[in-house]
């Protein structure tokens, strides 16, 4: 499992999450995406994610033209939808503060959690392919994204060589992830995949400049069981086993992560 989690904690800025949007079967889309919250607007050069979510290679006079395309930012409150399944695509979103998860209903009515977004990372790349939404985007607490249209983003694109190969980067490293996903649900025992889950978080955190091991779950145990494929019973029941050995301590939605190396070796 180390090798697999340092690449991934290596992969770009934008979007290094792992095992992401597991699209293993088909899936019915859901309701249209209700009117847009607030929309502010946004100011690349003076944001303090600007060279996580928009790459560390673009200089002053780059981010400015950028701010030309990114009209606005947009509060999402909890449990809101910043998209749905089926809504046409049209822009990507840089998140600003907060974290999201992405949800994909089965043709049973089921739905499957397939990935989580934090804060400098990039949501609804899933759009690009069919010009419509895989899945829907909900706000796991109160968050705020900017806004980037993506035709002007191609436009932009074709005249910054930077800027290009950083959204290139950022669709390659998602291709990464599904197959980082293909590898967690068919090869990795249950205990696994919540050290896995664990680590991951913790090196996307230690990306943007956070703590390693001090952890905010702001997604529920049933929602990580969800996306780990195993039962929220199953999810508690390793939490538990694992602060009873010393690795972690957990206090609600907080988690420490007290022995890095054990939980890698897991």
């Amino acid at each position: 499992m180390s090798a697999y989690l340092q690449q991934q904690a290596k992969a770009p800025a934008a979007m290094p999450q792992a095992f992401h949007s597991p699209q293993l079967l088909d899936f019915l889309p859901l309701e249209p995406t209700p009117p847009a919250t607030v929309s502010h607007k946004a100011n690349c050069s003076s944001c303090a994610m600007r060279a996580i979510c928009m790459g560390g290679n673009l200089n002053d006079a780059d981010r400015s033209r950028l701010d030309a395309v990114i009209h606005n930012w947009r509060m999402v409150r909890r449990g809101e939808a910043l998209y749905r399944a089926g809504d046409a695509f049209q822009s990507i979103y840089a998140l600003r503060s907060g974290s999201f998860k992405t949800v994909l209903a089965h043709q049973n009515g089921c739905e499957q959690v397939s990935g989580f977004f934090l804060t400098g990372e990039t949501l609804g790349l899933d759009g690009i392919c069919t010009e419509h939404h895989a899945c829907d985007a909900i706000a796991l607490e109160d968050s705020a994204v900017c806004v980037i249209p993506f035709h002007l983003l191609e436009a932009l694109c074709r005249e910054m060589r930077s800027l290009q190969q950083h959204v290139h980067r950022m669709l390659s490293s998602e291709i990464v992830r599904e197959s980082g996903v293909m590898l967690l649900l068919a090869s990795l025992c249950a205990e696994q995949r919540v050290a896995a889950f664990l680590l991951n978080i913790s090196a996307r955190q230690h990306a943007r400049g956070y703590s390693r091991r001090d952890l905010a779950l702001r997604m529920t145990r049933e929602e990580i069981g969800s996306y780990l494929g195993i039962k929220l019973e199953t999810v508690s029941r390793t939490l538990s086993r694992f602060q009873r050995d010393g690795l972690i301590e957990v206090k609600g939605k907080r988690v420490t992560l007290l022995d890095l190396d054990a939980l890698d070796r897991i």
